[in-house]
């Protein structure tokens, strides 16, 4: 599975600024920054779902196949 937690993380930030938060710091709103936190935790999340699909990424099942150890002894 794709490591989402940093995206969702991102994305809980921005909407956090965006819809929760009223402010503005020298000029910059805060609802502003929100958006494109979001944004971007958005597109990021899309590229790990993505990356998290394609054939190249993927494992391939490994097949440990465990056989029984037969030991013959010499008796004289």
């Amino acid at each position: 599975m794709a490591d989402a937690g940093p995206p969702l993380g991102l994305i809980a930030l921005g909407l956090i600024l965006w819809l929760a938060v009223n402010a503005t710091l020298a000029g910059i709103s805060v609802q502003t920054i929100g958006i494109i936190l979001f944004l971007v935790g958005v597109v990021w999340l899309v590229l790990e779902l993505v990356q998290s699909r394609s054939p190249a990424t993927r494992r391939r099942a490994t097949v440990v196949r465990e056989e029984p150890v037969v030991r013959e002894r010499d008796v004289y």
